[in-house]
C-alpha cells in the first residue's frame, strides 16, 4: 500500500508542469512595466516604473528587477514577484542601456546626458567608479569572462573596451554612425555592434587578451523597404552561436543571420518600430518589443516566425525574462 502511495506520488510530481518564466517590458511612454507569462502569453500586471524606463535587467537568481528610470536619473529596483519597489540605485544622469555582472554585481550603466559609464555596487547602493567615454553614450556588454565592458557612443561612432579591473579604456573601435547595441557572442571569440543610421553591424574578433579587431560588417536590403529604414539596433545571438538576430527599427522587421558565415538568411515582419530583443531562458523563444504598436512579438527561434503579438504598455522599449 506504502509503495502504491508512493508510485502515484512520484507521478504526480513527475507530471507537474514546469514555472512559466514572467517577461518584463519597459514602456518607456508609459512609464510603467508590463508583465507577461511566457507560457501562456497573458498578461498578467502592469506596474508603476519611474519616468521614461528604458534598460532593463534581472538580478541572476531572478528576485530583483532592475530599471532605468531615465527622466529620474536612477535606476529603480523591484521585486519580482510583488512588483514592488525595494529602493533606487545612483546612477549618474540620463541612463539609458545597462548591463549586469553575471555574478549580479556590479551594474555598469551608460549616462546620455554626461559621457559617462557608471559603475554602482548593487548591494551598497553606492558608485565605484565614472568612466568618461565619447558622446552620447548608450549600448552596453560585458565578455563572457567578464574582463571588459563594452560601450557604444551614438555621437562620437566608437565602441570603447573599458577593463572591469581598473575601469580604464583600453581599446576604442571606430563604427558606423550611431551605434546602439553592444553584444558578445557566448564563447567572447566575437562582438556585434549595430549601428542605427549607418544601417550595419560591425562585426569584430576577440583574440585572448580582449582585444578587438574588425573582421567585417553585415548590411540590409529588403526589397519594397527604403535602405534609411533599415536601422539596426537590439541585437541577440544564440548560446550556440549559430542564429544572429537584429531588430531593424522603422522597417518593422528582424534580420536572422547565419552566424557562420554572416550572411543575412531571412526577414521576419514583426510589429512596429521594432527596438529590443530578449530570448527566454531555454531559447525557444524570441521577444521583440515593437515601439509605434504598443505590442511584443513572439519568435519561434527554430521555425524562424512570428507565432504572437501581445499588446502592452505605451511604447515597449526593453524587454528581459526570469531566468530558470
Amino acid at each position: 500500500m506504502k509503495s502504491l502511495f508512493l508510485s502515484a506520488a512520484l507521478a504526480s510530481v513527475v507530471a507537474m508542469p514546469a514555472m512559466a518564466n514572467k517577461a518584463f517590458v519597459s514602456n518607456e511612454k508609459g512609464n510603467t512595466v508590463t508583465v507577461v507569462d511566457t507560457d501562456t502569453w497573458e498578461v498578467l500586471a502592469e506596474f508603476d516604473a519611474g519616468n521614461r524606463p528604458r534598460g532593463i535587467t534581472i538580478s541572476p537568481d531572478g528576485t530583483k528587477l532592475y530599471v532605468a528610470a531615465s527622466d529620474d536619473d536612477t535606476v529603480r529596483v523591484f521585486d519580482t514577484e510583488t512588483y514592488k519597489e525595494i529602493h533606487t540605485l545612483p546612477s549618474g544622469p540620463d541612463p539609458e542601456l545597462f548591463v549586469l555582472h553575471p555574478s549580479g554585481n556590479p551594474l555598469y550603466i551608460a549616462n546620455e546626458d554626461d559621457n559617462l559609464v557608471t559603475v554602482t555596487d548593487t548591494e551598497t547602493r553606492t558608485i565605484l567608479a565614472e568612466v568618461p567615454v565619447g558622446v552620447e553614450p548608450e549600448g552596453m556588454g560585458i565578455s563572457p569572462d567578464t574582463k571588459f565592458v563594452v560601450n557604444t557612443s551614438e555621437t562620437t561612432n566608437m565602441a570603447h573596451f573599458i577593463s572591469t579591473e581598473d575601469y580604464k579604456i583600453k581599446h576604442n573601435v571606430l563604427v558606423d554612425q550611431r551605434p546602439r547595441y553592444a553584444q558578445y557572442t557566448d564563447d567572447g571569440k566575437r562582438l556585434f555592434v549595430t549601428s542605427e543610421i549607418g544601417g550595419t553591424v560591425t562585426v569584430m574578433d576577440i583574440d585572448d587578451t580582449g582585444a578587438p579587431t574588425v573582421a567585417g560588417k553585415i548590411s540590409f536590403e529588403v526589397p519594397g523597404v527604403l535602405p534609411e529604414w533599415l536601422q539596426p539596433v537590439g541585437l541577440k545571438v544564440t548560446a550556440d552561436g549559430s542564429k544572429i538576430f537584429i531588430a531593424l527599427g522603422p522597417a518593422n522587421r528582424v534580420a536572422v543571420v547565419d552566424g557562420a558565415t554572416l550572411e543575412v538568411k531571412d526577414y521576419i515582419i514583426v510589429g512596429q518600430r521594432v527596438w529590443q530583443l530578449g530570448f527566454t531562458p531555454d531559447q525557444k523563444y524570441l521577444l521583440t518589443t515593437n515601439g509605434n504598436s504598443n505590442d511584443i512579438t513572439v519568435i519561434d527561434v527554430e521555425k524562424e516566425k512570428a507565432i504572437k503579438s501581445v499588446q502592452v504598455g505605451q511604447q515597449p522599449w526593453g524587454v528581459v525574462v526570469t531566468p530558470n
